[in-house]
Order: C-alpha cells, then sequence, then structure tokens
C-alpha cells in the first residue's frame, strides 16, 4: 500500500460497497415485513369457511324473519287489511365479518350464534300494531206495516250503519349491520372494524365478490357464434351488452333493495333478467340463492354443458371451494370458448370469455 496508495483507495471503496449493499439488503428486510405485517393487520383473522358459515348462520336467520312476514296473514287471520311497511331483508357480509373480526379477531361459527343473534336483534326491527277505524257501509232494511183496513205494505230504505275495521300494521325497519357496529363496538374495535371493511379483510371475493380483473373487455369482433338447439334469448344479452361500461354497479343493487353498495354480479344479472321481461329468479347471492332456484326447478347444468344458449345464466367458484362466487350472463359460444356478460368484473360491466371446460365454470342456470 506503501508503494502504491490507489489499493488503500480501492480497498476502501469496496468497503463501503459491501456496507451499502447490506444496508440496502437489511431495508428491502425490514420493508418486507412492514408490508407482511400490513396485510396481515387488515385481512380477516379466521377460517375462511368459519366466515362463510357465519354468514350463512346469520342469512338463515334473514330467511326466518322472511318466512315470519310471509305468513303474517295466515297468523293473524282475522283482519280485514293487511298495511306493509317493511325495508329489504338483506345484510352486507363483508360488515359482519369485519364486525365479528373487529370484536373476536379469531372465532368459529358455532361460537358466535350468540352474537349472531344479537347483531340480527340490533339491526332489524318488526313490529306489528292493531289499528281500529269506524267505518260506515250502506244497508237496505225493509219495514213492514198494516193500515186500518188491513192492508199489508212495506217500505224500503237505506241507512249508514258504522262498523269496527280492524287494520293490522307490519312494519320492518333495517337500520343496516354498520350503524350496529357503530353503537355496539368500542372506539377500539371501530377503528379495527373500519380497516377490515375498507380491505374487505384482503378477501373481496370471499361471499360472492363478483372478479377483481381490471382488463378491458373481450373484443367480440370475428367471433363466430354456434347456435345449439336451445334458442336462448337474444333479448336478454342485448340488454346485459346496452349496459357494458356501467361502472360502480348503479342502478342494479339499488333496484335490488339495498340502500348501500354491495358485491353486484347477482344484482345486475337479476335486474337484465327483469328488463328482458322475467320475474325471477331474482337474488343478490350466488351459492345461497341463485343455484338453489335453478336446481329446484330442474335448470342446472354442470360445467360442460352442450347446450348452453344465449340469455342462460353462468355460474363460476373462482376458489376452486364448491361454492360460486361469481355470475353472469351468456352471450354465447364459438364452440370452443363461452361469452359473457359480467356484473362487477373489476367492478364494472365487461364482455368476458372461458374456455368451456375451465375449472372456474361452476355450471348454468338455463333459462328455457
Amino acid at each position: 500500500m506503501a508503494k502504491n496508495p490507489k489499493v488503500l483507495l480501492v480497498i476502501a471503496a469496496l468497503f463501503l460497497l459491501i456496507a451499502v449493499i447490506a444496508g440496502a439488503v437489511s431495508s428491502c428486510s425490514v420493508m418486507f415485513q412492514g408490508a407482511m405485517m400490513n396485510v396481515v393487520s387488515t385481512s380477516y383473522t379466521s377460517e375462511n369457511e368459519e366466515l362463510i358459515a357465519a354468514n350463512d348462520d346469520y342469512t338463515a336467520l334473514e330467511t326466518a324473519l322472511q318466512a315470519q312476514i310471509d305468513n303474517i296473514e295466515r297468523d293473524y287471520p282475522d283482519y280485514d287489511e293487511y298495511r306493509y311497511d317493511l325495508a329489504p331483508i338483506n345484510h352486507d357480509p363483508h360488515q359482519l365479518a369485519s364486525y365479528l373480526t373487529a370484536l373476536l379477531q379469531y372465532f368459529k361459527a358455532s361460537e358466535v350464534q350468540g352474537e349472531l343473534q344479537r347483531v340480527f336483534n340490533e339491526q332489524y326491527k318488526l313490529t306489528l300494531t292493531e289499528t281500529v277505524e269506524v267505518r260506515y257501509r250502506t244497508e237496505t232494511r225493509t219495514d213492514t206495516w198494516t193500515d186500518a183496513e188491513g192492508n199489508t205494505h212495506s217500505d224500503t230504505y237505506t241507512v249508514e250503519v258504522p262498523y269496527d275495521y280492524y287494520i293490522l300494521n307490519v312494519n320492518l325497519t333495517n337500520k343496516s349491520i354498520n350503524t350496529v357496529a357503530n353503537s355496539l363496538l368500542t372506539p377500539e374495535q371501530l377503528e379495527l372494524y373500519n380497516v377490515y371493511l375498507q380491505t374487505k379483510g384482503n378477501k373481496p371475493l370471499l361471499f360472492g365478490g363478483g372478479s377483481v380483473d381490471g382488463s378491458p373487455s373481450t373484443d367480440l369482433s370475428g367471433v363466430e357464434f354456434v347456435n345449439g338447439e336451445r334458442p336462448g334469448n337474444q333479448n336478454t344479452v342485448d340488454i346485459a351488452l346496452s349496459q357494458v361500461g356501467n361502472v360502480g354497479g348503479q342502478p342494479y343493487w339499488s333496484w335490488y333493495g339495498f340502500d348501500y353498495r354491495v358485491e353486484w354480479c347477482a344484482c345486475y344479472v337479476s335486474w337484465v333478467l327483469n328488463q328482458a321481461g322475467y320475474s325471477e329468479p331474482k337474488f343478490a347471492a350466488c351459492q345461497s340463492q341463485g343455484i338453489p332456484y335453478f336446481s329446484s326447478n330442474g335448470r342446472w347444468a354442470n360445467r360442460g354443458y352442450k347446450d348452453i344458449a344465449p340469455g342462460d345464466v353462468i355460474f363460476f367458484d373462482w376458489e376452486g371451494d364448491g361454492s360460486s362466487d361469481h355470475v353472469g350472463i351468456v352471450i354465447g359460444t364459438d364452440g370452443s370458448r363461452v361469452y359473457t356478460v359480467e356484473g362487477n368484473s373489476g367492478d364494472a360491466c365487461k364482455v368476458r370469455d372461458y374456455d368451456l371446460n375451465s375449472s372456474v365454470i361452476m355450471g348454468y342456470g338455463l333459462m328455457n
């Protein structure tokens, strides 16, 4: 080094380079750990099947409530009139999952039945009140009398007769789980709740949330569709295609009855079918409502069905867990791929296409 001072400079430069690299690796490690901690702290902590089971149990409570309302006139038969003022019976599954996670962190569905009932009792209030109105009806009456000569006469006249008219007022309010959470959770729990709700627990598709695919619509130019034996309904397809480009899901979820944005792929399909003249099916959940409708009516076909037609409903299973989490309208097939219109595909209405044997296709609801 005495003969060549440049060697010392090279050695110093090497040490400096090693220090920079070591610092960079350490910083990357810290950044990676920080990113991982951020994902973990904003994720639902319970197992997927427990989250889904808890949501299904809550839906069962809502189904029972709907059945109770449907049977009001059977269970209370002696009224002249029934007046209904009913809020929609529905909930946001992510609000429920966020609430339970903020409150309990990790849970199993079997352990939260009491909490589900508590939230349900706070969200829904069904009241029955009786009103009695005094009304009048016109009655025809006849008086018969005999004159002095023994002749019988009769006079007919009308009178207004009062009577009690019994009305049963049926009122249902729905506060939403979001409102319930704000009243039941502590400030610390509410802060967690809002984080989970914003991130959807990093599981946006867990409850049938459509698709996060942000790519543009499939280009249909040049596609030659192959007609099957079933004619299908081109009007349904035309209505579905007319909505391509919609972002955010209005008016579909509000038409369905929600007063807040929900995962809206099923609402979109129901809206399209309604606009095409079908009164049913109308469903907001793929697995618990849509598929059971088609199955119970003998109109379900599994993946690989050869005679799908324009206007059929296509169900998807992104997770491969046997539970449908997305739905769309079939445009048609070219013999090897099926083309669809889907709502909530990257929060928009888009045209998509899939291999006919794609594992993500669960099956079809046949519309004729």
